[in-house]
């Protein structure tokens, strides 16, 4: 084989696997989230303690390991709690079961909408991708969420 066409073999194969990383890279970033199970420890005048368990689905066909994540429960645009998920694996087109706590500065349930938010850093083959993620749960499950009564 001559030098012209092992080197158009070398770029046909950089071009390829550059466009199957950027893809799985977009898919990665759709990784989907959901509140499985939340359940309030304690409670008192300064706030509420919960352990909640999130559904992360991985629609792409890397595998994705990521560390301790910190998340954010915003109410009304305001912060009212932050917590921390345990690190955990994404197996390809998969979903996990993530555990954590997290604690509510507040014990007004009387908030119109509630989101979690945070930013999970995956280390993927040969890179990490730090990937934000918006939760927005039902109005029962933003209820429970917040302050269970």
């Amino acid at each position: 084989m001559n030098s012209s066409k092992r080197g158009g073999l070398i770029v046909l194969f950089i071009l390829g696997m550059s466009i199957f990383g950027y893809s799985q890279y977009a898919s990665a970033s759709q990784i989907g989230v959901s509140i499985t199970q939340s359940e309030l420890l304690n409670e008192n005048e300064k706030g509420a303690n919960y352990n909640i368990e999130l559904q992360f689905e991985n629609p792409s066909l890397l595998i994705l390991t990521s560390g301790a994540t910190e998340f954010f429960v915003i109410t009304d645009d305001q912060m009212v709690g932050k917590g921390q998920l345990e690190p955990f694996i994404l197996q390809p087109l998969d979903s996990s079961y993530v555990k954590g706590t997290y604690h509510t500065d507040s014990n007004d349930n009387e908030s119109k909408s509630v989101k979690i938010t945070g930013v999970t850093k995956y280390d993927a083959i040969i890179t990490s991708v730090e990937i934000p993620f918006v939760y927005y749960p039902t109005e029962e499950q933003a209820r429970e969420f917040i302050h269970q009564k």
